[in-house]
C-alpha cells in the first residue's frame, strides 16, 4: 500500500544507484519536483525511461545522473533540440549515453506487456522504418497461427516508476485527468512506484470519463507537491509555461550557464518551491 510521505524521502526510499527509472508524463503532469529531488540527490547510473523525454531528461542527463537512454522522442516541445542530450551522445558530456530509439507505439505496448507481466510485446510495427537498423533489440517473428511477420521488442519493467497527478485521497489512491499517456501502465509495469500530486484529499471524484484512478496498493508512496509538474501543466490546476520552454534552449546551449542555472534552480531549491514558481506565473 502507498505511503504518504514527502518527497526527499520518498526518493531516498525507493530511488536507487543504477535503477531503471522511468518519469512518465504526457504533455501535462510531468514530474518535475520529483526529477529534481533524483538529481538533487547525485543519483547514478540510472536507465531513463520516458516516451517523451522532454526538458526534465535533458537536466537529469546534463547533470550526469542517465547512463542510458530508452525513448521514442527527445526533444523540446515546440522549440527544437535537447542540447544536454545531444551533447552527451555527440560528445561524451558530462560522460557517454546509451541510447535505445523506438516508435511510440512500441513503448505504449512495451510498457503493457511489463504491466502483464510477460517477456516481451509483440505487434505490428516498424514497418517502412530505419530503426531495427540501428536497434539490434528490435526483432521480428512469425505468427503460429497466421504465418504473418511481426514486431517483437522486451518488456518495459521499470525498478521504480514516478508520475505525477491531480489528486490521491488520504489512503494513497490517485487521480489522473486529462490527457492520459502511459503512466498507468507504467505504475504498474514497475517494482516500485512513486506519484507527486498536486493536493490529498479525503475523497476522490473524477468528474471527466476518461479519469483515472490507481489504487493506492499499486504504488510505494504518495507525495503532495503542488506544482510538482511545472513548467509542464496539470490539467485543472495551472497552465503550461511556454515561455520556460523557449528559455531553455538559450540556457541549455552552453555547458555553464547550464551548470549556473541547475545550480541556482535546482541544487539549491525545494519541492515546495514549485507551489511558488507556479502562483508567480
Amino acid at each position: 500500500m502507498a505511503e504518504i510521505c514527502n518527497l526527499p524521502e520518498a526518493i531516498r526510499r525507493f530511488v536507487r544507484d543504477g535503477d531503471v527509472v522511468a518519469l512518465e508524463g504526457f504533455t501535462h503532469l510531468i514530474p518535475y519536483a520529483a526529477g529534481h529531488e533524483i538529481i538533487r540527490r547525485g543519483l547514478r547510473d540510472l536507465t531513463l525511461i520516458r516516451m517523451t523525454p522532454d526538458l526534465l531528461y535533458d537536466q537529469m542527463i546534463g547533470m550526469g545522473a542517465a547512463r542510458k537512454l530508452i525513448f521514442s522522442w527527445g526533444g523540446n516541445p515546440g522549440v527544437g533540440s535537447l542540447h544536454r542530450l545531444r551533447d552527451a551522445v555527440e560528445r561524451g558530456w558530462p560522460h557517454a549515453l546509451e541510447i535505445e530509439e523506438h516508435s511510440h507505439s512500441a513503448m505504449a505496448n512495451a510498457y503493457e506487456a511489463g504491466a502483464a507481466g510477460l517477456p516481451c510485446a509483440i505487434f505490428r510495427g516498424y514497418r517502412g522504418t530505419d530503426l531495427p537498423g540501428v536497434n539490434p533489440r528490435i526483432r521480428f517473428i512469425a505468427c503460429p497461427f497466421t504465418g504473418e511477420e511481426l514486431a517483437c521488442i522486451p518488456a518495459l519493467r521499470p525498478d521504480v516508476t514516478v508520475i505525477h497527478a491531480q489528486k490521491a485521497d488520504r489512503a494513497g489512491n490517485v487521480l489522473l485527468d486529462g490527457i492520459i499517456g502511459v503512466q498507468k501502465e507504467a505504475v504498474l509495469a514497475a517494482r516500485r512506484a512513486i506519484a507527486t500530486v498536486e493536493e490529498i484529499v479525503d475523497h476522490l471524484s473524477p468528474a471527466h470519463a476518461n479519469a483515472i484512478i490507481l489504487p493506492g496498493w499499486t504504488l510505494s508512496a504518495v507525495v503532495e507537491v503542488p506544482g510538482g509538474a511545472h513548467p509542464s501543466y496539470a490539467h485543472g490546476y495551472y497552465s503550461r509555461d511556454n515561455s520556460f520552454y523557449m528559455e531553455w534552449d538559450e540556457i541549455s546551449r552552453d555547458r555553464d550557464r547550464f551548470l549556473a542555472w541547475m545550480k541556482e534552480n535546482v541544487l539549491a531549491r525545494a519541492p515546495e518551491d514549485f507551489a511558488a514558481r507556479v502562483r508567480l506565473r
